[in-house]
């Protein structure tokens, strides 16, 4: 039986806010399920496109605010077409973005609010990750409290794929069906390039998680 609540996805057209996404829709109905994104200058806005069109097939709304004012006051190789990615001597890449997520969780709040709605689903990891202090739970606890206190409202952050490697996320998608839709729809790598560059971080990422699970899923079938 589906939920009756609304909830809203923070939604990048990726690999992991897509599978959140439907896995929302198959939770709470596709006509309790909005979309936010963030355009925030980053090289890869690509992934707002394919966003757009993954929201509208998928028969979902999805709002888009304008996040550029970061580039004033923050620079990092994700915002910057000219900078070589690269990790510093504490192993932390140059494509972290300050503040990022604690921005996005609260515009989708604020909006949410708005809206009536108390879910907030957000994809963030901190088992296959790349490293980024805003992608860790005591992060997202920590901005559900905020939240709460700040506009004295019951929200809830979601955070399904937390705990998850990428190939369990990959296997998420399969479980809901989406495995070929996400391999197909969605983008992730950093410099921006259609299908992947597959030398970024985030593409080594996702197609090693990939690999793997389809790995897994080929053993099992052999062994049945």
């Amino acid at each position: 039986m589906l939920s009756q609540e609304k909830a809203l996805v923070i939604f990048s057209g990726g690999q992991d806010s897509t599978t959140c996404l439907v896995q929302a829709i198959a939770t709470y109905g596709r006509e309790n399920v909005q979309t936010i994104s963030f355009a925030y200058g980053q090289r890869h806005s690509i992934e707002l496109e394919k966003a757009r069109w993954i929201a509208q097939d998928l028969g979902v709304s999805q709002t888009v605010l304008d996040l550029s004012l970061m580039k004033q006051i923050t620079h990092n190789a994700l915002m910057d077409n000219q900078a070589e990615i690269a990790e510093d001597n504490k192993g932390m890449p140059n494509t972290f973005v300050d503040g990022r997520n604690a921005l996005f969780l609260m515009y989708a709040a604020i909006y949410a609010k708005s809206q009536g709605i108390k879910h907030i689903i957000v994809g963030v990891c901190e088992t296959d990750f790349s490293g980024y202090p805003d992608c860790r739970d005591v992060f997202i606890k920590s901005m559900n409290v905020t939240l709460n206190l700040a506009m004295d409202y019951a929200f809830q952050i979601h955070t399904p794929l937390m705990y998850l490697t990428k190939a369990e996320t990959w296997a998420l998608a399969d479980t809901l069906g989406y495995l070929d839709y996400i391999r197909e729809h969605t983008h992730t790598c950093y410099m921006g390039i259609v299908g992947g560059c597959g030398e970024c971080p985030s593409c080594v990422l996702r197609d090693k998680g990939l690999a793997s699970y389809l790995e897994s899923r080929s053993a099992q079938g052999a062994s049945r």
